[in-house]
C-alpha cells in the first residue's frame, strides 16, 4: 500500500458517510491543504469521549498537514440544536456558555496541536450582522425544505410544537461554513442535514461546496444508548485517571473495538494484529489494557497512566484474585433473577453485597456494581441461572455467585 492510499485509509477510517466520496478522495489526491471544520456548542461544560470521536477525526487531518478549525458555537448554541430532539432545547444563558467554551479550550488540547489549530467563535460574525443580513439568509431556505429533515417531520406529523428559531440553527451552521471558508465539515449522523445545508450556503453565496464527512455516535458504557451525561453511561475527560481507566475496563470485549476504531490512534495494521491475537480472554484482556493505557495517557500523561494501569491490576491480583474470591449458591424460580434481588438476597446472609434492595439500587445508579468485570446501569438487568458469575460493589466487595434452578 503506498503512502497516500494510506494516508485515504487514516482519514476514513470509523467514517459512515462522505459526501462526495470522489471529490474528497481527489482533493487529497492533489495533496491540497483543506481547511478542516468542527463545530461544537458549549452547551455544558465538559466534554467526554463521545466528542471527541470528532476531535480525533481532526486531530488525524492537522497529522497530515491540513488546516483545522474548531469552532466554538456560542452564537448557535444561544438557538439550542434541534437534531435527534423531540422538543424544543432550553436556551442557555451567555454566562454559562462563555463559561463552558472556555473548558472546551483546556480540554481539546489534551489531543490537538495547539500551535496549529484555530479556535474560532460564531459570534464573531453574527454579532455583526444586521436584521437585514439575518432576514436575507433566512430566505435561501423553504420551510418545505426544512420539513425534509426527520425530526422536525416527525414532530409536525405529532403536532408537537417546532420554534421559527429552530429552522435557523441549521442555517447558522451553514453560514459559519461559508464564514471559514471550510472544504470539509465534520459531524456527528445526526447532523447531516445541517452538514448539507451547509453547502446549499455556501453554493447560494457564490462558494465551492463543502465536503461533509459524518462520524457514528459513541455509544456508552452500557453498550447501547449514545454515550451521555444525562445517561450516566460517559467517560469524561476530565474524569479522575483511576475512574477513566476502570471505566475503560467496564465495556465489553466487543465494544472495545468500536472504541479502537473511533477512539484510538493506533494504524489499522496494529489492531488488526490485536484481533488476531485476541483468540482467547488473556489476550482480549491485554487489548483493553492497551486500549485503556493509551485513552488515559492522552488526558493524564504517561506516568499516571502507568499508575492506573498498575492499580487496576493489583485490585483484581492476590486478595481480589477471582480465584480466590468466596463463591455462594442461591436457588431461583425461573431462568433467571434481577440484579437487585441478586445483591441483596437474603440467602447470602452476611456476605450480602447489599444491605437492601434501595442500597442496590443506589450502588448501580452510582455506577459502583460490576458483572464478570462489566459495569451495570441497568437497574432491571437480568442475571441468568447457571452461570458462575464474579460481582463488585464498590472497591473491595467481590462474591461469585451461582443462580441454582429450583426445578
Amino acid at each position: 500500500m503506498g503512502i497516500l492510499q494510506e494516508k485515504i485509509e487514516i482519514l476514513l477510517r470509523g467514517v459512515e458517510e462522505v459526501i462526495p466520496k470522489k471529490d474528497f478522495i481527489s482533493l487529497i489526491e492533489k495533496k491540497q491543504k483543506l481547511t478542516i471544520k468542527a463545530g461544537f456548542d458549549p452547551t455544558s461544560p465538559d466534554l467526554h469521549l463521545g466528542h471527541t470521536v470528532l476531535i480525533n477525526k481532526l486531530k488525524q487531518f492537522q497529522d497530515l498537514g491540513h488546516k483545522v478549525v474548531f469552532l466554538i458555537g456560542d452564537f448557535t448554541g444561544s438557538i439550542g440544536d434541534p437534531s435527534g430532539v423531540s422538543e424544543t432545547r432550553p436556551v442557555l444563558s451567555g454566562k454559562d456558555l462563555k463559561r463552558n467554551a472556555k473548558t472546551y479550550e483546556k480540554q481539546i488540547f489534551k489531543i490537538l496541536d495547539p500551535k496549529k489549530t484555530e479556535i474560532k467563535f460564531n459570534s464573531t460574525w453574527f454579532k455583526k450582522m444586521t436584521p437585514e443580513d439575518f432576514i436575507k439568509l433566512a430566505s435561501s431556505m423553504t420551510v418545505a425544505r426544512m420539513l425534509e429533515r426527520d425530526d422536525f417531520s416527525k414532530r409536525y406529523k405529532n403536532n408537537q410544537p417546532i420554534s421559527v428559531h429552530e429552522f435557523l440553527y441549521p442555517l447558522v451552521q451553514g453560514y459559519d461554513s461559508f464564514q471559514l471558508k471550510a472544504d470539509v465539515e465534520l459531524g456527528g449522523t445526526d447532523q447531516k442535514f445541517n452538514l448539507l445545508v451547509g453547502r446549499d450556503v455556501q453554493r447560494i453565496n457564490g462558494m465551492k461546496e463543502q465536503i461533509i464527512m459524518t462520524l457514528p455516535i459513541l455509544e456508552g458504557l452500557d453498550g447501547v444508548k449514545k454515550m451521555s451525561k444525562s445517561l450516566n453511561n460517559y467517560i469524561g475527560l476530565t474524569d479522575s485517571r483511576d475512574e477513566m481507566f476502570g471505566k475503560l475496563m467496564s465495556i465489553s470485549d466487543e465494544m472495545m473495538w468500536r472504541y479502537y476504531d473511533l477512539l484510538s490512534f493506533k494504524t489499522n495494521k496494529e489492531i488488526d494484529k490485536l484481533k488476531k491475537l485476541s483468540k482467547t480472554g488473556s489476550s482480549l484482556m491485554e487489548a483493553k489494557l492497551l486500549l485503556g493505557f493509551e485513552i488515559v495517557e492522552r488526558f493524564h500523561g504517561k506516568n499516571n497512566a502507568t499508575k492506573a494501569l498498575n492499580e487496576f491490576k493489583n485490585r483484581f491480583s492476590q486478595k481480589n484474585d477471582p480465584t480466590e474470591i468466596s463463591a455462594e449458591n442461591i436457588k431461583v424460580k425461573g431462568n433467571s433473577m434481577n440484579l437487585i434481588d441478586v445483591l441483596s438476597h437474603p440467602d447470602l446472609k452476611e456476605r450480602k453485597l447489599c444491605k437492601s434492595k434501595s442500597e442496590a439500587k443506589r450502588m448501580i445508579n452510582q455506577s459502583a456494581v460490576r458483572v464478570d468485570g462489566k459495569r451495570i446501569l441497568d437497574e432491571n438487568f437480568k442475571i441468568k441461572i447457571n452461570s458462575k458469575t464474579l460481582f463488585q460493589v464498590g472497591k473491595k466487595r467481590f462474591l461469585k455467585i451461582t443462580l441454582k434452578s429450583m426445578n
